[in-house]
């Protein structure tokens, strides 16, 4: 891989670790809760974690009032939809086909950001594709044989990828913003939401053990795992970031055996095959050509070393820092991923 799609890859694949082994945690302490109340306590937790991991103002670009449409929806999929739909999901199905159905995600996500972004969908990425939908497909099978409440519990998973695949893609508008403030911003809004529906379907109280458990596994396996997702997203572009993301569902269902989940198929295993040829197809993809930058002005957390941040400062500062800048029009060739200097068409 290339120097910005090892970067890229290590932050995401840092963050599909801590989500992946969130996954069978949240089925362990979730068992006795509804789905709003445990979506609460982890988008809580998210938010308690971002606040704390703020950076100073100087080094990142905070938010704008425009993005606050794309804020909400964020929300609204990927800490309210997303969330509920796992919840619910994850009681009604086997701990290792949820963690696996939701390789998914990557599907949806490098498919969107195809479609809005332009994001390069060359034959290997395609091809990736393909694998990915072959294995969800083996998954629903081998669910809908296991029995009617089983395959309605995946599907309910596959509802939870369908949101954070719209989440992954509308995030890559923000991507460039403090990762902590979109964090802080979005994990706020969805446990408010998701506490309100709790108290209006009158769900019972966690106990302060089961509480402190959410909390925890909402801290490190949403919100400092969304922190590391935003940033590779920066490095990376969506559609990348959501395939080396896909890794998740592997380390899920590895935690899922360790917690003896033990349920399954033959078809089981082909689908979690076919799904893993997809994910190393997808993330082993490299490109590179001569291409052009036009003139672009815009802020975000950069350095200068990468050979794109020409601009001069009376005194140059060390390491990453934000500030409105221009970029004039150059023309070269390097190994590049869709980042925001690299959406060009093809």
């Amino acid at each position: 891989m290339s120097a910005p799609a090892l970067r890229g890859g290590s932050l995401a694949l840092l963050a599909a670790a801590l989500f992946g082994l969130s996954t069978p945690l949240v089925q362990h302490f979730g068992q006795a809760l509804g789905a709003f109340t445990t979506a609460a306590l982890l988008y809580a937790g998210a938010a308690v974690v971002s606040l704390l991991m703020r950076h100073p103002p100087e080094r990142e670009a905070s938010l704008r009032r425009a993005d606050l449409p794309r804020i909400v929806a964020m929300a609204g999929f990927g800490a309210v939809i997303g969330p509920v739909a796992l919840a619910w999901g994850l009681q009604r199905t086997s701990g290792s086909s949820a963690s696996l159905m939701l390789t998914l995600e990557a599907l949806f996500t490098a498919v969107l950001a195809w479609r809005l972004y332009g994001e390069t969908m060359d034959k290997r990425v395609g091809t990736a594709m393909l694998f990915l939908l072959a294995g969800g497909v083996a998954l629903v099978l081998e669910q809908g044989i296991a029995g009617d409440t089983q395959l309605l519990g995946l599907l309910a998973v596959l509802l939870a990828t369908a949101a954070w695949g719209i989440d992954n893609t509308l995030s890559r508008g923000v991507a460039e913003r403090d990762p902590g403030q979109v964090v802080l911003v979005k994990s706020s809004l969805g446990a408010c939401a998701t506490v309100g529906l709790a108290f209006l379907f009158d769900e019972p109280l966690p106990g302060l053990l089961t509480a402190s458990a959410l909390l925890v596994i909402g801290a490190t396996g949403y919100g400092l795992s969304l922190r590391l997702y935003l940033l590779a997203q920066r490095e990376f572009g969506a559609g990348r970031t959501g395939s080396v993301f896909a890794f998740a569902p592997f380390i899920g269902a590895l935690g899922a055996f360790a917690f003896g989940s033990r349920s399954g198929t033959w078809m089981l295993g082909v689908g979690g095959v076919l799904m893993l040829v997809g994910v190393v197809l997808h993330l082993f993809e490299s490109h590179g050509h001569e291409h052009d930058h036009e003139e672009l002005e815009h802020e975000h957390a950069h350095t200068h070393e990468d050979g794109h941040h020409l601009h001069t400062h009376d005194v140059v500062p060390l390491g990453h820092h934000s500030h409105w800048h221009r970029h004039d029009p150059m023309r070269h060739e390097h190994p590049h991923v869709p980042d925001a200097h690299h959406l060009h068409s093809h």
